[in-house]
């Protein structure tokens, strides 16, 4: 499982005063960032080889400005050429959101799914998480 904390900002807040829930898909993509260097540890935007299929976000508390946020990703089901990923965001101790996310191993030149790698897959396997 990986941790990522972060400080809410003043411009994520929304007219009712919290943290608006258009926020959290660009929180759990900054707390993907250790999955996406497992598959291209430079991060190098021209060999990218994952591509979002499916995403969900349940919101589950009010999130405040001026506390920190906590979010644990970890792997779900793995398949051939996809995996899961679960997220949980917490704020003071309290889970604040739960999400999951389907990526695709991906071939951008010929616009396909490709089977992830023996040694990624492994990598991923040592952060399964449960649901």
């Amino acid at each position: 499982m990986f941790i990522h904390r972060l400080e809410p900002r003043f411009a994520e807040t929304d007219a009712l005063g919290h943290i608006s829930n258009t926020i959290f898909p660009i929180w759990f993509e900054d707390a993907r960032t250790p999955v996406f260097k497992i598959f291209n540890p430079e991060m190098n935007v021209h060999q990218w080889t994952l591509i979002l299929a499916r995403q969900e976000i349940d919101h589950t508390a009010q999130t405040f400005i001026g506390k920190s946020v906590t979010i644990q990703t970890g792997l779900g089901h793995i398949g051939n050429s996809s995996f899961e990923l679960i997220q949980i965001a917490e704020q003071d101790g309290e889970i604040i959101a739960k999400g999951k996310a389907v990526l695709v191993h991906f071939d951008y030149e010929k616009q396909k799914a490709s089977p992830i790698p023996d040694d990624i897959r492994a990598q991923l396997e040592a952060h399964k998480m449960d649901a």
